[in-house]
């Protein structure tokens, strides 16, 4: 790939790392479809306010809004809430395991409501990414029990990477006629938000904040950070590598929150986790290579 998309793909990774930690910050006092709600109101927000500085078109078509609806309930809504559920019974080792099959929902949507082809080189380098990471949370992946509660959390998980997959697919079509990639995010945000107010309206879940300085601060770390910046270059990737391509990303970030883990929370790298990480740079090389 250039210099400017490798750059741009490393960075998103590289902040998409960072959230990991700070998500965490978010559990225990606020629901997380509170949370996400939050993150993401807040995040349209800043993409409104940015928009109207800025003086970007923000007028869509009917259908327009009916497709970028669709894309934020799925990737703006749907998909954090039951990932942040997911979160509640299985570790986040196995979570960003069954998450990395994003690669390969990804490829297979694409070519049957895209008419993408399907490039051998992507899956290859998506199952050397899976081994990678199988490898790298080798030691929570072989303390999970067929529990109830575990086959709850891995049928989320699996739940919200298919329903993240559906919506990389609508955001490549959407961005693919021309849209302003930077409307296309603020409306779809603000349906995700929309989406999940209702869904907690009607399941009935209490708004409250968490003022602890922790909370407030990661709050606003994933909104601009982790929403506003990640997402504009993410869906830049899509257009430009397509959604199959851009998938990788699931890979490189439980690496990057590793590496984060290691530095604030004491992780330990192993000689597996060692070789994990080298099947997830291989991986990445051969399914993104020319």
């Amino acid at each position: 790939m250039s210099p400017n998309i490798f750059a741009l793909y490393s960075g998103v990774a590289l902040i998409w790392g960072s959230t990991w930690i700070a998500i965490t910050l978010q559990l225990g006092v606020v629901d997380p479809m509170i949370s996400v709600i939050y993150r993401f109101g807040l995040a349209a927000l800043l993409m409104l306010l940015w928009c109207g500085w800025r003086r970007i078109n923000l007028k869509l078509t009917l259908s327009q809004h009916l497709w970028v609806g669709l894309q934020g309930t799925l990737l703006f809504g749907l998909n954090y809430w039951v990932l942040y559920v997911a979160s509640q019974y299985v570790t986040s080792g196995l979570i960003a395991a069954v998450f990395t099959c994003i690669v390969f929902f990804n490829a297979l949507i694409s070519r049957v409501f895209l008419s993408s082809p399907i490039r051998p080189r992507v899956i290859a380098g998506g199952v050397l990414g899976l081994l990678g990471v199988g490898l790298l949370f080798h030691g929570e992946l072989t303390q999970v029990s067929l529990t109830e509660s575990s086959l709850l959390g891995l049928g989320l998980a699996l739940l919200a990477t298919l329903l993240a997959s559906f919506g990389n697919v609508v955001a490549a079509k959407n961005v693919s006629s021309n849209q302003s990639i930077t409307a296309v995010n603020a409306w779809a945000m603000v349906y995700g938000t929309v989406t999940m107010v209702m869904v907690a309206g009607v399941l009935g879940v209490p708004y409250n904040f968490d003022f602890r300085p922790t909370y407030a601060l990661s709050l606003l770390y994933l909104a601009f950070f982790g929403s506003v910046l990640t997402f504009a270059g993410y869906l830049r990737l899509i257009d430009t590598l397509g959604p199959d391509k851009a998938a990788y990303m699931s890979m490189l970030v439980p690496v990057i929150a590793l590496v984060f883990s290691s530095l604030f929370e004491g992780f330990a790298w192993s000689l597996t986790a060692g070789i994990g990480l080298i099947c997830i740079l291989l991986g990445n090389w051969v399914g993104l290579r020319r």
